[in-house]
């Protein structure tokens, strides 16, 4: 029987739904802080950057279609290292990733219950919300599917809901308030820095986050027709529509309300800009559903990554056990380690752990396209597909996004970042940066020297 593969339209809905998440709920309210009027500039730069890097993870997917993506494509390109190193990197994001979207459920929930955000009940929040993602992975495919599905609607309904909502605010009053955000002030101070072009490039990265996502879409190429025809184009248009609902989304709120964007505490800054409780509950429920169903999702897909590493022999293979329901126990319990600990180091703070977050996978962004490159000129280590070589998608894409992620990290403003604000002055912030350290130095050094020891083990078992 043939099996029915996704046409073009197929991949860019699935591109769509794979993109939009918890980003759009998260970021505006900082993005705006950051850049006032220019919020929108922001995001649609991050959307070129995004479509940039998707043509190139799709190039990528045509050369080697393995599961994995971006440990899979290291692997074949640099060899079983650099493959390791990426693998374990990735891992490390995508369980920071998770964090982020934790820490908006949690911040989210209790803001519509007015319970109190602070450090303790925070933590308390993330105790219970895991317990309540550990139960659902151990129900099995069949509930996960369904909280997928409530996802997807819970994300699109409260999308179209505050655009049309505030599009009807806007015909109502005949008021656009758009033009007055950057000289709003409160008790005398503009709430609204000054243009800088590093608080602009660290607008773009937490823009970015946003678009997140694109990289996972094309790891099924194969079920898809005429990937290395198809993605490149998909890909690119699944974000174009994404940036066009993103940027109106953002532009109505600013137009509508910008001193409510900018000055509310509540983590999904949107809802703030309407009046109306009811529609502002309504609203939130839809993003809270969303993001729950995301964490799932994350819960689901990122301790895999370190299985699949397991089951190839590329870190130790006791993360590879499951318990007697098929549950990845071992690998579930580092993630979620993982998961917690960093937003934790970072004080739960969404507009810095959502940096970070965005911020840590630049390495791939690096590492990816500078691969591309090497598929294309026949230096790979391991063996990979037949495809078709295209010079503009191969080595032009990859090298204007490489371009592209060093110049942000070079404008990137890492002090503020890992610092904190004590007694009126900035303070290195230790935990975060030992949070980094581990992701890139201690965790892959321990898993290198266990899977070393483990091989040897087993070496002097066979003799």
């Amino acid at each position: 029987m043939t099996k029915t593969k996704l046409g073009f339209w197929s991949i860019v809905l699935l591109a769509i739904n794979s993109i939009i998440g918890s980003g759009i709920f998260l970021t505006p309210g900082s993005v705006v802080s950051m850049v006032g009027s220019k919020a929108p500039l922001a995001y649609f730069l991050a959307a070129l950057f995004a479509a940039t890097l998707a043509i190139t993870f799709a190039a990528a997917a045509k050369y080697v279609n393995k599961s994995g993506a971006a440990y899979s494509y290291a692997k074949a390109a640099y060899g079983e290292n650099m493959g390791f190193y990426m693998g374990v990197v990735r891992f490390f994001s995508a369980s920071v990733a998770w964090g982020v979207m934790a820490v908006g459920v949690i911040r989210s929930t209790y803001s519509i219950f007015g319970w109190n955000q602070s450090f303790g009940n925070i933590t308390l929040g993330f105790v219970v919300l895991m317990l309540i993602i550990m139960v659902v992975n151990l129900l099995g495919r069949r509930v996960f599917t369904i909280i997928n599905d409530l996802s997807t609607i819970g994300k699109l309904g409260a999308l179209i809901l505050l655009i049309i909502a505030g599009t009807v605010v806007l015909l109502k009053t005949g008021d656009n308030h758009f033009a007055e955000l950057d000289q709003l002030t409160s008790g005398g101070k503009p709430l609204i820095p000054a243009f800088t072009t590093s608080g602009f490039v660290m607008a773009v990265i937490s823009s970015f986050y946003a678009f997140t996502g694109f990289e996972a879409v094309a790891t099924g190429s194969e079920d898809m027709q005429e990937p290395e025809k198809n993605l490149p184009r998909a890909i690119p248009l699944a974000i174009l529509i994404i940036a066009i609902i993103y940027i109106g989304a953002i532009a109505i709120a600013i137009m509508v309300n910008p001193v409510a964007l900018v000055k509310t505490k509540q983590v999904v800054a949107l809802v703030a800009i309407f009046h109306n409780q009811v529609l502002q509950d309504v609203i939130l429920a839809g993003a809270i559903i969303s993001m729950f169903g995301i964490n799932v999702a994350a819960s689901f897909h990122t301790p895999r990554v370190l299985e699949a590493m397991a089951n190839e022999n590329q870190v130790p293979q006791f993360i590879a056990r499951r318990t007697k329901l098929n549950f990845p126990l071992v690998s579930f319990a580092i993630t979620l380690l993982l998961a917690v600990g960093i937003p934790m180091a970072f004080q739960y703070s969404l507009p810095t752990i959502i940096v970070i977050s965005a911020t840590v996978r630049f390495f791939e962004f690096i590492v990816i396209p500078l691969g591309v490159i090497r598929f294309y000129r026949g230096k790979n280590r391991e063996a990979i597909l037949p495809a078709k070589k295209n010079p503009f998608t191969d080595v032009v894409m990859p090298v204007l996004a490489v371009i592209v992620t060093i110049v942000l990290l070079a404008r990137y403003d890492w002090v503020s970042e890992f610092s904190i604000h004590q007694g009126g002055h900035l303070v290195a912030n230790w935990y975060a940066i030992f949070g980094m350290a581990f992701g890139f130095i201690i965790l892959p050094t321990i898993l290198f020297l266990l899977t070393r020891r483990e091989r040897l083990a087993n070496t002097d078992q066979e003799k």
